[in-house]
């Protein structure tokens, strides 16, 4: 099962994915792809750390999500990923221009192999205005059709407003 989970910030997305991995019964790899660049950065991951089960194991991977993916895939495994939005974030912002669409490549080709429960997490991003500079515009439509081809592989696509779950693509759990 691929689950994709989208939501504003502190919208409770990631509580709501965590919820839906704690109860798939199955052990936990929670994929992490935020890096620290300030203290405030910091804080909410450490937040994030602090609130997840401790049997849970970790894998911090801010690029090379594919490869991480096809690692650690296995029939009766729930991999968390959070989030797409960090993940991307991190590949735009890359000294190599190419790796965006490299790594978005590699992980919708080898998405629909993957086996266990795949659990992604990621910001909504294009329900407000139209950013004013170029690399908000391009962060806003990579995130945009990233979610829109991920959602096409996914049997579950979930919005979470106000901590409370919509259904939007398959069914309630």
């Amino acid at each position: 099962m691929k689950q994709l989970i989208l939501g504003g910030m502190r919208s409770g997305k990631s509580a709501w994915a965590e919820k839906l991995a704690s109860q798939s019964s199955l052990p936990v790899t929670y994929i992490a792809t935020a890096t620290s660049r300030d203290k405030e950065m910091a804080a909410r991951i450490k937040a994030h750390q602090d609130q997840r089960p401790s049997d849970w194991q970790l894998i911090e991977e801010p690029l090379f999500l594919a490869r991480t993916l096809q690692a650690h895939t296995k029939k009766n495994q729930c991999l968390l990923i959070d989030c797409l939005t960090l993940w991307v974030t991190n590949l735009l912002l890359h000294e190599d221009a190419e790796l965006f669409a490299q790594q978005k490549k590699e992980l919708l080709e080898i998405l629909p192999a993957l086996q266990g429960q795949i659990i992604f997490v990621s910001n909504e991003t294009n329900m407000g205005i139209v950013p004013m500079d170029a690399l908000s515009r391009r962060f806003c439509d990579e995130m945009g059709r990233l979610h829109q081809e991920i959602a096409q592989i996914a049997e579950q696509v979930t919005l979470v407003v106000a901590g409370l779950p919509h259904i939007i693509k398959g069914v309630q759990l």
